[in-house]
Formats: structure tokens, C-alpha cells, sequence
């Protein structure tokens, strides 16, 4: 799985792979409030929706790690992302210094997600 790939390539999937693995498991920890959160912002099934983005984001990032099927898992999270960018990064509901640390989430998840659709360009 790992034969002739450089140790920068290793460490970069390890670290951004590692960091959806990270959030997800986060994630768990946090699930009833994150589902308050989905359920007030009119999300149908709330509970079951969340778990399933969890495990994506868990199982999306161990693959973006290990560079297998990794396309699949980028798209995966791109998608994941466009669905939940709104919903958790509403820097225009605020005001303040509300709106600015929202604001700078929103950026950093558009910064994510543009990353994958780089990683996507360059695996095909």
C-alpha cells in the first residue's frame, strides 16, 4: 500500500486524512448537541444524519490516509462539505465578533473542501 511513496506524501495524507478522523471522532463527543443544532435548522432525522456523516468523515479520512480509493473518499467529503458548510458555518445569522470567528470557520471549511478537489485533480 505504501511502496514508493514519499515521506511528504505520507505525512501530507496522514495529516489531512488524520484531521477528518479527528473532527469525526470530536464529533462523537459532541453528538447531542450537533444534532439540537441540525434538528433547529430543520434537518429531518437529525440523529441518523449525523451518524452517517460521522462515520463518513471517519471512514473518508482513514482512506484519504491510507490512499485507497481516494478519489471516492475526497468526493465523499467535498459533498459532505457543501451540505454542511451552511448549516454549521452561518457567519450571516451574526453580528460581531460572532460573525468574524464563524466567518473565519467558513473559510477554513472552503479551504478544505478546495483542498480535496485538489487532491481529486491530481489522483486521475
Amino acid at each position: 500500500m505504501f511502496e514508493n511513496v514519499s515521506m511528504l506524501d505520507l505525512v501530507a495524507r496522514l495529516l489531512f486524512g488524520g484531521m477528518f478522523v479527528f473532527v469525526g471522532l470530536r464529533n462523537i463527543g459532541n453528538a447531542k448537541m450537533l444534532a439540537g443544532m441540525m434538528t433547529a435548522r430543520g434537518v429531518r432525522l437529525a440523529e441518523p444524519v449525523l451518524w452517517a456523516g460521522i462515520s463518513l468523515q471517519i471512514l473518508a479520512g482513514l482512506m484519504v490516509i491510507a490512499d485507497f480509493h481516494l478519489v471516492y473518499a475526497a468526493s465523499a467529503l467535498v459533498l459532505f462539505m457543501v451540505a454542511t458548510l451552511p448549516m454549521f458555518h452561518n457567519f450571516w445569522n451574526y453580528q460581531g465578533m460572532e460573525r468574524t470567528s464563524r466567518f473565519n470557520s467558513f473559510v477554513g471549511a472552503f479551504l478544505l473542501a478546495s483542498n480535496l478537489l485538489l487532491l481529486i485533480s491530481r489522483s486521475q
